[in-house]
């Protein structure tokens, strides 16, 4: 009973091989039965051992979110959450992770994720988990719900190479659908404003009604009840082109109501960027709602100046107060469709209405005059890049297929037509925006806005794999590189911010920004989103030649717990859950 009791505490405080070989030279002289006894009691003693801890991630580098210096400790996991953070975790776990050498971390945030599709064809999120990313925040204007019939039916029309069948209204339902299904992130969204219009009013040019924006305003409270982050919106397309200020700040002031966010893509990033940056900051100053600037950039090499002023209109808004953040991505070129080539009255009606309009021989001669002049009414994306500039991406059509990678110069050299017929054609043989990427930014401000303290990163795109029917299309390489380029040519080549700077950008401050429950830091209690990596050796491989291909130097990624990278491969798992914003903590659902 007494060797019992001692063994029993020894064992309680962590010491328990030193503790059984010092007690049984003490009290047993007969070697078999000695060696048969401890034997017997380290193994009870790992099988409880076990039950205290899922996992212990030892050795590592801590980078705990915060932007503090590193710390060398021990990590263990029970559950879906850190149990302990301790220079030295005695107890043993079910799993162990050697992390000597490795810099550990909170899961990465991607604040804006285009994974809406890529999901549900492939839930591994295998481009994006290979980089450390465990959250995909989606929704940018546009987001997989509220949907009504009539948009069910445009978005089934509208799929591309991957083919899906809707079984949601809700935006939250979508969510809860990727979670069935099995996703190996986690996912969240923001409501987008476009969607939220077409569910009232379809695609029409006009300001709402009173009972129009009522219904508006009410879907909007919905959907923020329901877990969503706040509303979004991206105001260079039709028909969210068509939206004033005032009926943004109208719905803005609903999700603040709820504590949720603010995000927009400006409604220019060229020709009137200021001017969109003041539209943007009255809307954020007159709903005191924290907001974000999707994808900071100047585009258009006449506008790369208007940077600086950007920046210092952004930090004065800031110093008067105003929560105002932005997100980028690490790449001189942006991708999106055609349809930003168009002034946006050719495109009212929805695709069908639009693609018809181009066929009118009238319309077109139009239509092709505003495209080759710069306008301060729309975002003219053939102005800023150019045709050599525009690299085509993505086609509907296998019969266009073929001219995936191919700039619009060389594909109008080829037919013989002018840039803006070629544009117009495409269009139309698609029947789609046609995915291009343009270049239209410079290295210069990156590196500006990569040194700004308020700015967090977002890929801007799909997560994939280099795999089926991802293949079938070009993609831009963010998708792929995003994150890894960021830690490995911008921190550690070229040194512009530190990496624990640089790992507070990735994990806490959007999850600060968005104000999530228990993420974004390495604290006991915070849900176990974690990336081990090498930051000597992270790195991207992906190109705009060659874009399918992964990023390395990330060694292993848990999610919620599980691991689902091992020694820098997938391991099947889907533990991603859906993660809501403030305003399904606060009001009932």
């Amino acid at each position: 009973m007494f060797i019992g009791a001692i063994v029993f505490g020894l064992y309680k405080f962590g010491y328990q091989n030193l503790a059984l070989e010092a007690i049984f030279k003490e009290y047993y002289t007969d070697l078999s039965s000695k060696k048969s006894l401890v034997m017997r009691l380290k193994l009870g003693l790992r099988k409880k051992e076990k039950l205290m801890h899922d996992v212990v991630i030892r050795n590592g580098t801590i980078y705990d979110g915060s932007g503090k210096a590193p710390y060398t400790a021990d990590i263990a996991i029970k559950s879906q959450s850190i149990a302990k953070i301790a220079g030295t975790i005695r107890e043993a776990a079910t799993v162990e992770i050697d992390a000597n050498g490795l810099a550990v971390a909170p899961g990465f945030i991607n604040m804006l994720s285009w994974a809406n599709e890529s999901l549900i064809e492939d839930g591994r999120s295998q481009s994006d988990i290979r980089q450390g990313v465990t959250l995909e925040v989606m929704g940018e204007g546009n987001s997989m719900g509220p949907w009504n019939d009539a948009l069910k039916a445009d978005r089934i029309a509208r799929q591309g190479d991957i083919k899906y069948d809707i079984t949601w209204s809700k935006l939250s339902d979508y969510l809860r659908f990727l979670v069935k299904k099995g996703i190996s992130t986690n996912v969240a969204s923001f409501v987008g404003a476009t969607t939220i219009r077409r569910n009232v009013m379809g695609d029409e040019n006009r300001a709402p009604n009173k009972a129009e924006l009522n219904r508006m305003q009410d879907l909007v409270k919905e959907a923020m009840r329901e877990g969503a982050i706040g509303i979004s919106s991206a105001l260079i397309y039709a028909p969210a082109f068509y939206a004033k200020t005032d009926e943004l700040i109208a719905l803005a002031k609903i999700a603040a109501e709820h504590n949720g966010m603010y995000a927009s893509h400006l409604r220019s990033e060229g020709s009137t960027f200021l001017e969109a940056l003041d539209e943007f900051l009255h809307i954020a100053e007159q709903t005191k709602i924290r907001a974000e600037i999707y994808h900071l950039k100047a585009a258009g090499k006449p506008n790369w100046r208007k940077m600086n002023d950007a920046i210092k209109k952004i930090e004065q808004a800031r110093s008067l107060g105003l929560p105002i953040t932005a997100s980028m991505y690490m790449y001189t070129a942006a991708a999106t469709g055609l349809d930003a080539s168009m002034p946006p009255w050719v495109q009212e009606g929805g695709e069908k209405a639009w693609i018809e309009r181009l066929k009118d021989e009238k319309i077109r001669a139009k239509v092709k005059r505003e495209m080759t002049h710069n306008s301060k009414d729309w975002e003219n994306g053939f102005m800023h890049a150019g045709a050599e500039g525009i690299l085509l991406t993505e086609f509907k059509s296998e019969k266009l297929k073929p001219l995936t990678g191919k700039t619009l110069a060389a594909v109008a050299t080829e037919r013989g037509t002018s840039p803006e017929d070629t544009i117009i054609d495409l269009v139309i043989e698609d029947s789609s925006q046609v995915g291009v990427i343009y270049f239209w930014m410079c290295e210069e401000n990156l590196k500006k806005q990569i040194a700004l303290p308020w700015i967090s990163l977002c890929s801007d795109a799909s997560s994939l794999a280099a795999e089926g029917v991802f293949l079938k299309s070009s993609k831009h390489p963010r998708a792929y590189g995003n994150v890894a380029r960021f830690l490995g040519k911008y921190v550690r080549e070229e040194k512009i911010i530190s990496l624990p700077e640089a790992i507070r950008r990735l994990t806490s401050l959007p999850a600060t920004n968005m104000k999530i429950d228990r993420r974004g830091f390495l604290k006991p209690g915070y849900f176990s989103d974690i990336v081990i990596f090498d930051p000597d050796k992270i790195i991207d491989h992906s190109t705009f030649e060659s874009p399918h291909q992964y990023s390395t130097g990330v060694k292993h990624v848990l999610v919620n717990g599980v691991q689902v990278i091992k020694d820098a491969e997938h391991t099947g798992a889907f533990p991603g859950q859906m993660v809501n914003g403030p305003g399904q903590h606060r009001l009932p659902g």
